[in-house]
C-alpha cells in the first residue's frame, strides 16, 4: 500500500486515503470484479466486498467508490510508486529575475533518484517575517516552451496564469512537463513508470512537497491551475493529492465518448496513456476510468472548470452530461458551492473573463475571510 506520510507526518488530508488504501491492492479480487462490471458514467454505485455494485447512500459508500476510481485510473496509468521514504528536494537555483512584485527563480529539484524536474518558482515580495501565503502549482499546456508559456513568453497572452498569480501574491511553482521546455531530453523508456501521465502525477506531487516545505507557504492552502494538458494534469493531481484544496482546469476534460467523438488516439503517446491503445484498444467502453469519476473524486476540494462552447478538443456537451452527476457527489460531501463550470462562447482558450473568475475562485477558497 502506498505511503500516507509526507515527511514522516500524518496529515488531515490523509485520513480518507488511509481508509481507501485498505482496498487499493492490485491483488484484491473485489477491485478486479468491480472494473469488469463498472459503469464509469454512473456515480450512484460503489463496489461491495465482492466487487458487486451497491447504491451509494453515504460518504462511506462514496469513499469505497473513490478507491475503485483510483484503482481504475492506475489500471491504465500504472501504479503511483510508494512515497514511504522521504526524498530530499535538493532544490538548485540557476537564475533569479526580479520584478516589482515577485522574484522568479529558475530551479531544478530532485523529483526522484536520477531525475531532476525543471521549474520556475515565483516568490512574492513584501512578505513580513513569519508570513505564509497560499501556494499554487501552475501546469502548462502542450507546447515546446513548457513552463515559459505560463510565464507569458508564448504567443498567446491568455496562458500567463503563473505570472498573473505571482503578481497577486501567491507562491507559485510552474514545472516543465515531460518532453517540453527544459525537459525535452526525457527518456520514457528508461523510467519506472508505466505512463508519462503517472510520472507527471509524481512530479506534480513533488511540486506540492516543495511548496509545503517552504516557510513562506501555508501548507493547508494549496491550489493548482492548468490549461489543456495542464487542465487534465491539474485534475489528476487533485485526485491523488488531498493536500490540494482548489483545482482549476481550463479546457482539460470531457468524458472519453465526447473526446473527438470517442477517438482516443490523442491520449496514447508515451507522454500520456499508451495503455489506452495497447491494452484497451482505443475503446472508450473498455478504458477503466472516465472523467465523470475523476471530477467527482476531487470532492470536497473546490473545482473550477473553464469549458468553452467551441472547444474542438474537449466537447462541452460531454461536460454538461458529467457535471450534474459530479455535483451530486459534491452535495453528498456538503460542498455544492465548491464546484463551478463556466461555458464561455470561445474556442480552446482561457479567456480573460474566465481566467479572472478562476483567480477569484482560488482566492475565495484559499483565502477565506
Amino acid at each position: 500500500m502506498r505511503s500516507l506520510c509526507d515527511g514522516g507526518m500524518i496529515r488531515p488530508w490523509m485520513i480518507s486515503t488511509l481508509v481507501a488504501g485498505l482496498f487499493l491492492h492490485s491483488d484484491c479480487p473485489a477491485q478486479e470484479v468491480a472494473h469488469k462490471k463498472a459503469n464509469h458514467q454512473s456515480l450512484d454505485w460503489f463496489p461491495d466486498e465482492s466487487g458487486n455494485p451497491q447504491p451509494t447512500k453515504t460518504l462511506q459508500d462514496w469513499e469505497k467508490r473513490r478507491v475503485a476510481i483510483i484503482a481504475g485510473f492506475e489500471s491504465a496509468a500504472g501504479k503511483l510508486p510508494s512515497r514511504d521514504v522521504p526524498l530530499p528536494l535538493d532544490m538548485l537555483v540557476s537564475e533569479k529575475i526580479e520584478t516589482e512584485t515577485y522574484t522568479r527563480e529558475t530551479i531544478t529539484f530532485a523529483s526522484e533518484p536520477g531525475d531532476r524536474t525543471p521549474a520556475f518558482l515565483y516568490v512574492p515580495k513584501g512578505l513580513t517575517p513569519g508570513e505564509k501565503r497560499p501556494g499554487i502549482v501552475a501546469l502548462h499546456p502542450t507546447g515546446a516552451l513548457g513552463k515559459r508559456i505560463v510565464d507569458g513568453q508564448g504567443e498567446r497572452p491568455n496562458r500567463a496564469y503563473a505570472k498573473e498569480l505571482a503578481e497577486r501574491g501567491y507562491v507559485v511553482i510552474a514545472p516543465d512537463y515531460l518532453s517540453f521546455g527544459d525537459y525535452t531530453d526525457y527518456d520514457f523508456s528508461k523510467d519506472r513508470f508505466e505512463s508519462g501521465t503517472m510520472k507527471g502525477v509524481w512530479n506534480h506531487m513533488r511540486c506540492v512537497d516543495l511548496l509545503v516545505s517552504r516557510p513562506d507557504v501555508d501548507g493547508e492552502k494549496i491550489g493548482t491551475i492548468g490549461h489543456s494538458l495542464g487542465g487534465h494534469n491539474a485534475i489528476f493531481l487533485g485526485v491523488f493529492d488531498r493536500r490540494v484544496k482548489v483545482i482549476v482546469s481550463s479546457c482539460g476534460w470531457t468524458p472519453f465518448h465526447d473526446y473527438y467523438g470517442g477517438d482516443l488516439k490523442g491520449w496514447t503517446s508515451d507522454r500520456y496513456l499508451p495503455a489506452i491503445r495497447d491494452q484497451f484498444g482505443l475503446d472508450p467502453d473498455k478504458v477503466p476510468f472516465d472523467f465523470y469519476e475523476l471530477v467527482a473524486a476531487l470532492a470536497p476540494a473546490a473545482f473550477f472548470s473553464n469549458s468553452p462552447l467551441r472547444d474542438s478538443n474537449f466537447d462541452y456537451r460531454g461536460i454538461e452530461k458529467a457535471a450534474p452527476k459530479a455535483r451530486h457527489i459534491y452535495e453528498l460531501n456538503d460542498a455544492a458551492d465548491k464546484m463551478r463550470i463556466a461555458y464561455p462562447d470561445d474556442e480552446h482558450d482561457f479567456p480573460t473573463r474566465e481566467r479572472e473568475e478562476s483567480y477569484l475562485f482560488l482566492k475565495r477558497w484559499l483565502e477565506p475571510r
